[in-house]
């Protein structure tokens, strides 16, 4: 990264607050629309990508602000996700959001490091919240095994294809 090229866009003006609205729109948006035709919403993580994009793009605040309010409003709207799970999936997407965006606003760790760290630790505070909050009907490890696993390639996606798409952003709006 070259010393003027910045890690992330600044949260202000007329044009970031709007991008972060959208950001969470397409964060509510997406699952719903996933859920309509039937898609597998635990492998995709439909959710999961406007987050960490928004924390890549205008750091730890925009990804925290999105991180909690994207799974509420669609509960909201749509009744996804649910009940059960939405606590600890608030909390996942904020630390997600939070995580990301404070490794790129504060160190030089490379984005898709960035990304792998942030999804841990999201996925860390997931399994803490559901273990807090959530009595799963099965067994512990049934449940985290149904919880995770699918995601697993949608989370590879994420490590490869936001880091792209954020710095290219980013170039496009110092341009």
């Amino acid at each position: 990264m070259s010393a003027s090229e910045a890690q992330t866009l600044a949260l202000q003006g007329v044009k970031a607050y709007t991008l972060q609205i959208i950001f969470v729109l397409v964060a509510v948006l997406l699952p719903i629309g996933m859920h309509f035709i039937g898609a597998p919403v635990r492998i995709m993580l439909p959710m999961h990508w406007p987050i960490i994009l928004a924390g890549l793009v205008y750091g730890w605040r925009a990804g925290t602000i999105a991180g909690i309010f994207a799974p509420i409003l669609s509960y909201i709207v749509s009744g996804y996700p649910l009940p059960s799970i939405l606590p600890s999936m608030t909390v996942e997407l904020m630390i997600y959001g939070l995580s990301i965006g404070l490794m790129r606003e504060k160190t030089s760790i490379n984005k898709f490091a960035c990304v792998l760290m942030g999804l841990i630790f999201g996925r860390i505070a997931f399994i803490v919240c559901a273990l807090l909050t959530y009595v799963p009907e099965s067994n512990a490890v049934e449940y985290f095994e149904v919880a995770l696993l699918p995601g697993v390639w949608a989370a590879v996606g994420q490590i490869v294809m936001l880091p792209i798409l954020s710095s290219w952003w980013i170039r496009q709006d110092n341009s």
